[in-house]
């Protein structure tokens, strides 16, 4: 039996972002409407604000959980194992500001099609300057020459407007699931339902989580029926442990 942590480190993530950002120096609207750690993380509203917010330092990305040099040991394996299709199309839904996809893109020595969408057009304003060589950095170059990246707004639990059925060899959710959740199961269950439509039927999807099998496995074996669903365990990053429950297509 695994350990529960019913709340979760998006929760804890949000208290120590109030401790450690100042917002009430930076962002007042932020603390008058109460405490981060107890809003609703399926809020468009609220990660607006929070993506605003100034980065520490010039660090241009921001990771909740841990970012792509984390995450590479996972996602070049399952790279190389799908370069039949090339380049290969990737999917990162609720991307955010993490530097999941632009570590795809810059880092990855196979050549991939990266497309990021979440709901936040602040968060997808960053990102694209940030491709584009803006607020101070230099633009992206890619880790191979065929490799393409993109960020569109766009709603995880409507990917109609971006994405045709069967049409990423990989799908990422790095705590998107987990934002949406707070907002309810039938939201993440038809999240679920959108990147496993969008998927291709030999394809991946992996959620990241700190959430523990015990309590995601069976809901995501009650929404992937027909998919295989298996998890591994990553870290302790920063001393915490995290998981990725991996949804694959039956050969």
């Amino acid at each position: 039996m695994w350990p529960l942590k019913p709340q979760g480190t998006l929760h804890h993530f949000l208290q120590r972002f109030e401790r450690t950002r100042a917002l009430g120096d930076t962002c007042p609207s932020l603390v008058s409407t109460g405490s981060l750690a107890g809003s609703c993380l399926a809020d468009r509203c609220l990660w607006d604000k929070l993506h605003a917010q100034p980065r520490v330092g010039s660090v241009p990305t921001f990771d909740w959980f841990f970012g792509y040099d984390e995450a590479q040991g996972l996602l070049l394996p399952l790279l190389q194992e799908a370069q039949a299709t090339c380049p290969l199309r990737v999917l990162d839904v609720g991307c955010g500001t993490s530097s999941l996809c632009t570590g795809l893109y810059t880092k990855c020595p196979h050549p991939v099609d990266v497309l990021g969408v979440d709901f936040s057009p602040v968060a997808v304003a960053h990102m694209n300057s940030l491709l584009e060589g803006g607020q101070g950095q230099k633009p992206l170059c890619p880790g191979h020459p065929a490799s393409h990246l993109h960020f569109m707004q766009a709603d995880a639990q409507n990917l109609e407007p971006v994405a045709s059925s069967g049409s990423f060899q990989l799908v990422l959710d790095k705590g998107t699931w987990d934002a949406v959740a707070r907002g309810g199961l039938p939201g993440a269950y038809q999240l679920l339902s959108e990147c496993l439509r969008v998927l291709s039927p030999q394809g991946t999807l992996i959620q990241f989580s700190d959430e523990d099998p015990d309590v995601r496995l069976p809901c995501l074996e009650q929404g992937s029926q027909g998919w295989t669903v298996t998890v591994q365990e990553l870290g302790p990053f920063r001393g915490i442990t995290y998981f990725a429950y991996l949804v694959q297509g039956s050969d």
